[in-house]
C-alpha cells in the first residue's frame, strides 16, 4: 500500500502480483472500499498484476473538502493519478457499481481512453448510457429501472440520507448482501469505515450523477468492453444492462445468475471472465464462452454454443443435432450406435459447416455417462445446451412385460435423463454462466397407453423431473424444458420391442400415415431453448392430450380405457381406473 496525491486528496493504492504481467486495475463502488475485491485478487494475482485503490472519501483515502469534490472531473483526475503510479502505457480496467459508472466516464475522455486496453463493467451503467436509456426506452422499462433507482432521489435531498446512514442503511446493506447475493459480512467487507464512507459517498450522486444525467454526452465508446450482467441485481434492470451493448465498438455480454456483489458471491466465475477477456486482448485465443459472448449483428443464433444431443443417431435426435448445427452450434452427437452418430456428424460437417463429433455411450449406464460428461468438459468445454433424447420402447400388455423389459426401459428413458441432467447441470452450475437442459418426453407422459405401461411410466417421470429441476435450477440461470411429441415419423416403431402380440407392421403404417417429420420436433426444441419454455407439447395430438390431461383427467382415463378395450378386443371394467 502507498498513498497517491490527487487534487487535494490522498488515495490509498494497493498492488498484488508480478508488475511484469498485464495489469488489471479494479475500481470499487459505493459504499465499498478496495477490500470488496479480496476474493477476486486472490484468484487473479498469480497471472496478472492487480492494482486497486480506495476512491476519494472511502476507506483509507481522504475526503475532499467543499462542494463539488465528487464531480466526474475529479474522479477522472484520480484515475489518471493512479495510472501514472502504475506506470504502464495501458491497463485493463474493471469497475463495479460506482467504479463501473466511473469507468464508463473514463472511456469517453480523450486523456484516459487511450490508456485503457479494455474495460469490464458490472453493477453500474455509465451516466451517459443511463440518460439515453431513460429517454428512449419504453415506459415499462423506464418505470422498472426508476423503481430500482429509488435511492438516487433520496440522495439528492439534504440531511435525510445522512440520517439514514446513522439509522438503518448499514442493516439494509447487510440484509441485501444476504438476500440477493447469499453472502454475509466478512473481515474487510463491509469496511470498518462504512458509516463515514456512506456519508461521504453521497456526494457522488449530488455532484456527479445528477449533473451528468441532466446534460449527458455521447454514449458511444471505442475501447473494447465486457459487460457482466447479474440477473438478480436489485439496482440494475436486465433491460438497462442489455442496452449497454449497443455503445462499444466491440462488446462482449455475459450473464451471471447472481445479485449485485457478484465478485463476492461468484468470485471464480468473475475471475474467469475477467481473465479470459484480458488474456484474449493480450493475444491469447478466445475461450468458447468468450466467443459466444461477443455481440454481433446478423450472426447465427447458436454460434459458438456447444450442444450435446443423446440418441443423435436417428429420428428426433438426428434432426435436433442438425438443427442446432444449422444455427451455428458445435454439436456432440452421442448414441449407442456410434456408426449412426458418425454418419450424423459427417452430415453436419457437409451440410451445416458446423463442428460435430460422435461419441458412443449407453445413457442408461451411470459409469459410461460419467465418463462421457468428463470427456465433453475436458475436450470441448461445458455445454450450453444438453438434449436428453435417447429412448427405447417396449410395447404390449403389462403382464407380458418381463422384469428385464422394465429395467431396460427405465434405465434408458428415465435414468438416462437423470444422468444427463445431474452430470451436465453440475458442470453448468460450476461454470456460473447458466445453460439449458432439454428432456424429450412424450405424449405418453400425460396420456397413458395400455400397451406402453413401462414407456409411459418412464416418460411421466421425465416430465415430473423436468418440473422439479426447472424450479431448482432457475436460481443458477439454467433453463429446463420438457418436450412432449405426439406421433412422429421416426424409426421408433421399427425399433420397439413387442411382447405378447407383434404389432410392428401396424405401428409403422400408422406413423407413416401421420407424416409428422422429426425436423418439426427439432424446431420446437430450438424454440423451447430460446424462449425458455417449461413444457412443450408437440403436434395436434400432443397439444390436445396435454390440455385434456389438465382440464379433465377423467376424460383421459376414459380414452385410455376405451382404446385398451378396442386394441385387445376384450372388456375389462377395471382397465384405466
Amino acid at each position: 500500500m502507498r498513498l497517491i496525491e490527487s487534487g487535494g486528496v490522498r488515495l490509498a493504492f494497493y498492488e498484488d502480483g508480478d508488475p511484469g504481467n498485464p495489469t488489471i486495475l479494479l475500481v470499487h463502488g459505493y459504499p465499498d472500499t478496495h477490500r470488496v475485491w479480496d476474493e477476486l485478487v486472490e484468484r487473479l494475482r498469480d497471472r496478472f498484476h492487480v492494482a486497486r485503490y480506495d476512491v476519494r472519501g472511502a476507506g483509507d483515502s481522504t475526503a475532499p473538502r467543499g462542494p463539488g469534490g465528487y464531480a466526474f472531473d475529479h474522479l477522472a483526475a484520480d484515475l489518471a493519478a493512479v495510472l501514472d503510479a502504475i506506470g504502464k502505457p495501458r491497463v485493463h480496467l474493471v469497475g463495479h457499481d460506482w467504479g463501473s459508472i466511473q469507468g464508463w466516464d473514463a472511456l469517453g475522455r480523450p486523456g484516459l481512453r487511450t490508456r485503457l486496453a479494455s474495460f469490464t463493467g458490472f453493477g453500474g451503467p455509465g451516466a451517459d448510457q443511463i440518460a439515453h436509456f431513460m429517454r428512449h426506452a419504453g415506459p415499462l422499462r423506464v418505470a422498472d429501472q426508476s423503481l430500482r433507482s429509488w435511492y438516487i432521489g433520496l440522495f439528492q435531498t439534504p440531511v435525510l440520507p445522512e440520517l439514514a446512514w446513522r439509522r438503518f442503511f448499514p442493516r439494509l446493506l447487510a440484509r441485501t448482501l444476504r438476500r440477493t447475493d447469499g453472502v454475509g459480512p466478512r473481515p474487510g467487507h463491509p469496511a470498518r469505515t462504512l458509516l463515514a464512507d456512506g456519508r461521504n459517498g453521497i456526494g457522488l450522486y449530488r455532484d456527479a450523477l445528477s449533473r451528468r444525467l441532466a446534460h449527458p454526452g455521447d454514449p458511444a465508446v471505442e475501447v473494447p468492453v465486457q459487460i457482466i450482467a447479474a440477473t438478480r441485481d436489485p439496482f440494475v434492470s436486465p433491460a438497462l444492462a442489455r442496452s449497454l451493448t449497443r455503445w462499444p465498438a466491440r462488446a462482449w455480454y455475459r450473464r451471471v445468475a447472481a445479485g449485485h456483489w457478484i465478485q463476492r458471491s461468484h468470485p471464480d466465475t468473475v475471475a474467469r471472465m475477467v481473465g479470459e477477456f484480458v488474456a484474449h486482448l493480450e493475444g491469447a485465443p478466445p475461450a468458447r464462452e468468450l466467443r459466444r459472448a461477443r455481440v454481433r449483428t446478423g450472426g447465427r443464433a447458436y454460434a459458438d454454443h456447444l450442444v450435446v444431443v443423446t440418441g443423435a443417431g436417428s429420428g428426433i435426435g438426428r434432426a435436433t443435432a442438425r438443427a442446432f448445427a444449422a444455427h451455428g452450434a458445435d454439436v456432440v452427437c452421442a448414441d449407442r450406435d456410434v456408426a449412426a452418430a458418425q454418419q450424423v456428424a459427417t452430415e453436419i460437417a457437409r451440410l451445416c459447416r458446423g463442428g460435430a463429433v460422435p461419441y458412443e455411450v449407453d445413457v442408461g449406464d451411470a459409469a459410461q455417462m460419467a465418463t462421457f460428461a468428463r470427456w465433453v468438459r475436458d475436450h470441448h468445454g461445458v455445454p450450453d445446451v444438453v438434449v436428453n433424447n435417447a429412448g427405447i420402447a417396449v410395447s404390449g400388455p403389462f403382464m407380458e412385460h418381463r422384469l428385464d423389459d422394465w429395467r431396460r426401459t427405465l434405465d434408458v428413458n428415465r435414468w438416462g435423463v437423470v444422468h444427463g441432467c445431474r452430470l451436465f447441470a453440475r458442470q453448468m452450475i460450476e461454470r456460473g454462466e447458466g445453460g439449458h437442459l432439454v428432456n424429450i418426453a412424450s405424449l405418453a407422459a400425460f396420456v397413458p397407453t395400455t400397451s406402453l405401461s413401462a414407456y409411459s411410466a418412464a416418460k411421466a417421470a421425465v416430465k415430473t423431473l423436468g418440473d422439479c429441476l426447472r424450479a431448482e435450477l432457475a436460481g443458477y440461470g439454467i433453463g429446463v424444458s420438457t418436450v412432449c411429441p405426439g406421433f412422429v415419423s421416426t424409426a421408433i416403431a421399427r425399433n420397439t420391442t413387442y411382447v405378447g402380440t407383434d404389432r410392428r407392421a401396424a405401428a409403422e403404417r400408422a406413423l407413416r400415415r401421420r407424416a409428422y417429420p422429426p425436423e418439426r420436433v427439432a424446431a420446437h426444441v430450438l424454440r423451447a431453448v430460446r424462449r425458455n419454455r417449461a413444457v412443450v407439447p408437440v403436434n395436434a395430438e400432443g397439444r390436445l392430450g396435454y390440455v385434456l390431461s389438465r382440464l379433465s383427467p377423467g376424460a383421459i382415463r376414459a380414452i385410455t380405457r376405451i382404446s385398451g378395450v378396442l386394441a385387445s378386443g376384450t372388456r375389462n371394467p377395471g382397465v384405466g381406473r
